[in-house]
């Protein structure tokens, strides 16, 4: 094609079929023949087709928007930044915008009048505004399950998260920790209640006494560093931290310096005199992967959460409940991996 628009009538004529035709196969509505519908959308993507997307607004009677909302503490955590972002990116290549509601007074029908549908991330029991946001009279994709009593949402995109620290909790019991210890967030988020679950059942399965911490849902690193500071003094035999909130493990790293223990199996001992033993070695994770993370010293061994794309993944699916794509109360699962650094394994001396 030219540098002109594609238009709509273009697909239909390389694709030999009608523009009504090409119209349903594009939005996933009408009855098409699926071999028909990937035609059409493999000649859209070729001739690069950008729907018009003031005009399907004013046939379908939508916003062109959605509404985006997060925890309050998520303006101050990369986590959520980067889900936003992924977020936002998808539903542009649908021709919403993105509307990011205020954390307090978002319920109710002046929300369902603003935008097409909603996206409601880590929802918790105690956040007054998701209740009704969950029953604005929208669809509503939420990212991790809602474990309130009120209505259901239409879709989610989760994560096991009882994997993800079953899996930290394998690895520095792998690399020679006997008493580990898990600073678990507080709230009543899928996550946060995930993590204090799981950090219980594992060592109940095992038979490993784990020392279990909680703090704030958003811990800075100070409050981590407090926190630490406590629990190593209280008990000099835990020999491992995994700390859950996003940016919050380098607040552990200070602890240990403060204490004079050494990070990392390879890490050499602190100074000690002949009528002192040297201090054990204490491995640290965290379950948010970051720049915090990766920038300190050592790095931070950690479950990259994939932020990003989980927002891409929980927008993707909105819209396709919007389009007809996909059904109602879909459940999409979404992938993390577990990112190995010097904080728990040998380096060099």
């Amino acid at each position: 094609m030219t540098s002109r628009t594609v238009t709509l009538l273009d697909v239909a004529r390389t694709a030999g079929v009608s523009k009504s035709t090409a119209s349903d196969a594009l939005q996933g509505s009408g009855r098409v023949a699926e071999a028909t519908r990937d035609r059409v959308r493999a000649v859209a993507e070729d001739l690069g087709y950008r729907p018009n997307s003031a005009a399907r607004r004013l046939r379908r009677s939508s916003t062109g928007a959605i509404g985006l909302h997060l925890p309050q503490t998520a303006t101050r955590l990369d986590y959520y930044m980067n889900l936003a972002f992924g977020a936002v990116a998808r539903a542009q290549e649908e021709g919403f915008d993105m509307v990011l509601l205020a954390p307090e007074g978002a319920a109710g029908g002046p929300v369902a009048s603003r935008v097409d549908g909603l996206l409601v991330i880590d929802p918790e029991v105690d956040d007054r505004a998701v209740p009704g946001l969950l029953d604005a009279g929208v669809p509503v994709v939420t990212g991790e399950r809602y474990l309130g009593p009120t209505a259901a949402p239409t879709g989610a995109v989760i994560c096991d998260n009882a994997a993800s620290l079953t899996a930290l909790l394998d690895h520095v019991t792998e690399r020679g920790a006997r008493r580990p210890a898990v600073l678990a967030p507080a709230g009543t988020s899928a996550w946060a209640t995930a993590l204090r679950a799981t950090a219980a059942s594992w060592g109940r399965e095992r038979g490993v006494d784990v020392a279990l911490r909680t703090v704030p849902f958003a811990a800075t690193p100070g409050e981590a560093e407090e926190t630490t500071l406590a629990l190593l003094r209280a008990d000099p035999a835990v020999d491992a931290v995994i700390c859950a909130p996003d940016g919050a493990a380098p607040g552990v790293l200070r602890a240990a310096a403060a204490l004079g223990r050494p990070v990392g199996p390879g890490a050499p001992p602190a100074a000690t005199t002949h009528s002192r033993q040297a201090p054990t070695p204490l491995l640290v994770t965290s379950c948010v992967d970051g720049t915090a993370t990766r920038s300190a010293e050592p790095p931070v061994t950690a479950v990259d959460l994939r932020p990003a794309a989980y927002g891409r993944a929980c927008a993707e699916l909105l819209c396709d409940i919007l389009a007809g794509r996909t059904p109602p109360d879909t459940v999409r699962h979404h992938s993390w991996a577990l990112e190995t650094r010097a904080s728990t394994t040998a380096g060099p001396a």
